[in-house]
């Protein structure tokens, strides 16, 4: 089986044919608009797609991104010592790192690689190592490539990477709420919780009574662009770790391409707006996507919690099976009922004798630990 693979730089390159052949756009995630609408809002980063083809057909799909990290933001939240630190910050010169992702920089899960169905998995995704390799070598100073975020039962063809010398780590996992079909309203989600989450949920609406909830428009949007983009930065300088900012003039992409699948949704003190979640409707999944907070006002009107129990809302009024939270804070989306799904990435240092300096140390990074709630009664 002879495969190759071809690179396009922009969405509007790639012919319809290659879509239609890979079928890969039941899936919004992997849909031309829903990418673009990333491309063309995000003009720092440098998006690459690539295709696998065999006889001159498509047969599988890589999304990926090149970025500019600084090499402190991703060891400041590794379990390591200060010494070890010190060790890898000075292997990348303390400095910015150009890093290759095969995978959706801006999503939790796995949403990079796409394999036609009844073809051969493991040459194929071998064929997308193979595409990813032939790209990082026509990159100018790129330090590193990270192939991100595969559930465990993908893990037998993705362990593959490890023949291309990169080390497998866990990352933090997805916390995913399933609904139950006759939970029609939240009170009967609360109804299902042991007493004690039943209150915190219910403390959770109390005290964030004053705010007014708006679901955002196109023009809406626009309009408060620089405040939603002020409290998202607000939440990546509290998390724990983030590779790429994304500027939100794609949320205003994403709404006049998905209309109601794509939500926005904006929190209000008297005039301010003081918070905003956003999420996709993805089939019958529903994903929450960035938020943004005012943390001056988080504690009194419990606006990250009022946000979490929304998102449960917005999953029974969509009849959702499953809300993805997302990752961090794990231990405080356990307390509505989400469970971990684990994900997996794999990482390499461009250049071989670093590489091999870089592999033990990305084979012992630990996730941080939680406490799983068990909530339901």
């Amino acid at each position: 089986m002879s495969l190759s693979s071809k690179i396009f730089t922009s969405i509007d390159a790639i012919p319809q044919p290659y879509w239609d052949s890979v079928n890969c756009c039941t899936n919004i995630y992997y849909s031309p608009k829903f990418l673009k609408a990333f491309e063309i809002a995000n003009t720092d980063i440098e998006f690459n797609y690539i295709f696998i083809l065999k006889n001159e057909e498509a047969i599988a799909f890589a999304n990926t991104q090149i970025v500019t990290i600084g090499i402190e933001t991703i060891t400041k939240n590794i379990k390591m010592s200060d010494k070890i630190r010190r060790i890898v910050n000075n292997m990348f010169c303390n400095n910015h790192v150009r890093v290759l992702f095969c995978g959706n920089v801006f999503l939790s899960g796995e949403y990079g690689t796409f394999l036609k169905e009844d073809e051969d998995k493991i040459e194929t995704f071998k064929a997308i190592a193979e595409g990813v390799k032939k790209l990082s070598k026509n990159t100018k100073k790129l330090s590193a490539i990270f192939v991100k975020d595969f559930e465990n039962e993908s893990l037998p063809i993705t362990n593959h990477l490890k023949s291309f010398d990169y080390a497998a780590m866990q990352v933090e996992p997805n916390m995913i709420i399933s609904l139950k079909p006759e939970w029609h309203s939240f009170e009967d989600y609360t109804n299902a919780l042991k007493s004690k989450y039943r209150v915190k949920a219910n403390r959770a609406d109390a005290k964030s009574k004053a705010l007014k909830a708006k679901l955002f428009s196109v023009t809406d949007i626009e309009r408060y662009k620089h405040q939603l983009q002020a409290l998202y930065h607000n939440t990546i300088d509290n998390s724990d770790f983030n590779a790429q900012i994304l500027n939100l003039d794609t949320y205003i992409h994403l709404k006049k391409a998905f209309k109601t699948e794509f939500i926005v949704k904006g929190y209000f003190l008297d005039d301010t707006l003081v918070g905003f979640l956003s999420a996709m409707q993805n089939g019958r999944h529903l994903d929450a996507h960035f938020i943004g907070i005012d943390y001056n006002n988080n504690k009194e009107f419990a606006i990250y919690p009022r946000i979490l129990n929304d998102y449960v809302r917005l999953g029974i009024e969509t009849k959702s099976d499953q809300i993805n939270l997302g990752r961090t804070a794990s231990e405080i989306k356990s307390t509505l009922g989400a469970q971990p799904k684990a994900l997996t990435c794999y990482c390499k240092h461009k250049r071989y004798l670093p590489n091999q300096v870089l592999k033990p140390f990305i084979q012992n990074v630990h996730i941080k630990s939680f406490k799983q709630h068990s909530v339901f009664k």
